[in-house]
């Protein structure tokens, strides 16, 4: 169903993959918008068992697409280094493909929130427990369930072992 990766030497394992999804803080939320024209959006997100959640407001273009298409995919950049002289890019990704959809279930769109406030705001426990409280109401948690993960990395940094 989905694609092999051609350049088999360059995929990362399924843990380091995952490794890199949970040291960044942001990567481009693919969806099909209106007219079918493809639609993606930079995004804040945090990954748990197998699945990214995002926050969103409660209604847009987002919310409309996922409504009318429960197909997604999610990429993030780790690394992006342009090397002149060797006229290459150094780079580590990953993207994951899967099901979109909207968290219904207050126990889910509770852990999912604190997830993603413990995530960017590791340090400020009773401030962001307060956040939540104040826009629990007032908010939208998306989960992408995960179906397909992949991830590559530069020729050059396998060779010289880095991850």
């Amino acid at each position: 169903m989905f694609r092999e990766m051609r350049r088999k030497k360059q995929l990362l394992s399924t843990a380091d993959t995952i490794a890199v999804l949970n040291r960044m803080t942001s990567g481009v939320l693919a969806l099909l918008g209106d007219n079918d024209y493809p639609y993606a959006v930079p995004i804040s997100y945090v990954y748990h068992e197998n699945t990214l959640y995002f926050h969103s407001a409660l209604a847009g273009h987002k919310v409309d697409a996922i409504a009318q298409n429960s197909k997604a995919s999610f990429c993030v950049i780790e690394q992006d280094q342009i090397v002149p002289e060797e006229y290459t890019t150094y780079f580590r990704s990953a993207i994951a493909f899967g099901k979109i959809s909207m968290v219904n279930d207050d126990v889910e769109k509770r852990t999912a929130i604190e997830l993603l406030a413990e995530k960017y705001s590791p340090a400020q426990e009773e401030g962001r427990l307060k956040e939540i409280e104040k826009g629990f109401h007032h908010m939208c948690v998306i989960k992408l369930d995960i179906e397909h993960l992949t991830g590559k990395e530069a020729v050059e940094l396998v060779r010289a072992g880095s991850k």
